[in-house]
């Protein structure tokens, strides 16, 4: 017990060093800091586990207000990821594979007791509280990115580091939204409609829903361009909220944030 407290006690401080840690990198990306693929990394690592205890905390958000009492009881209104169920699954596991792979993979931490809830749409609510946060982050992100001021060189858009790792990042919300809404067992997509599914249809489905997310992670990391899908319409909002500036400048965050494939490493 007393070693549980003190690992809650010490992950009160991990949410503020994210922030501290977003802010000094963005700023040095701003100023175009050599090596300014290491702040634009840096920056981009901070604000997506931010964006990942934001997406927990609006689950268990609006479990509270649906009539889910116990996540307050458990202690899941917090933005300290080591409050949740499973810290090392919502935020270890997809922060290896984002930096591995460039795949923004969802977690599942906030355990929701849906017989608490007063409706079964609460439930569904619930389920789409995540998805909806990480759609919300990448819009307000692609105005910032878009509000920043465009640099050219030679006649041609220059973007800042800035302004390619709050680009980057804004897209790796548009997809983690997208990927989380597929209606597929262990997804916030399924949750959505589990609750208007019968007990047969319930039943059946039980015994592959701790494995349909391993075979989505499968084809999106062995088939060739399948992860299109998902980056395809990610782009398209990337260009619906902002312009074609902010989804280049999205796209060279990207390179920059696994430079490691293009210089050697």
């Amino acid at each position: 017990m007393t070693e549980s407290l003190s690992r809650q006690a010490a992950g009160r401080w991990v949410f503020p060093t994210l922030v501290v840690i977003a802010v000094l990198a963005g700023y040095a990306a701003a100023t175009n800091a050599t090596p300014v693929n290491v702040w634009i990394f840096l920056l981009v690592l901070a604000g997506w586990v931010i964006s990942l205890c934001l997406h927990e905390f609006a689950h268990a958000a609006t479990a509270l207000a649906g009539g889910d009492f116990a996540v307050r009881a458990r202690g899941y209104l917090t933005l300290n990821p080591f409050r949740y169920l499973n810290a090392v699954y919502s935020i270890v596991i997809p922060v290896i594979i984002l930096i591995a792979g460039g795949i923004p993979l969802p977690g599942g931490a906030v355990l929701i007791e849906s017989h608490r809830l007063r409706r079964r749409w609460w439930s569904s609510l619930v389920s789409l509280a995540g998805p909806a946060t990480n759609f919300a982050l990448g819009a307000v992100l692609v105005l910032v990115a878009n509000s920043l001021p465009r640099e050219y060189v030679d006649g041609y858009f220059s973007p800042s580091g800035l302004y390619q790792a709050i680009a980057f990042l804004a897209l790796l919300q548009f997809v983690t939204a997208i990927l989380n809404i597929l209606p597929v067992p262990g997804f916030d997509g399924f949750g959505i409609i589990a609750p208007y599914l019968s007990a047969a249809t319930q039943r059946a489905i039980a015994p592959f829903r701790g494995w349909a997310p391993l075979v989505v992670f499968v084809i999106l990391f062995s088939i060739p361009n399948a992860s299109t899908v998902l980056f395809e319409p990610a782009y398209y909002l990337m260009r619906t909220f902002g312009s074609i500036f902010t989804s280049n400048a999205a796209a060279q965050g990207a390179q920059h944030f696994q430079f490691w494939r293009t210089s050697g490493f």
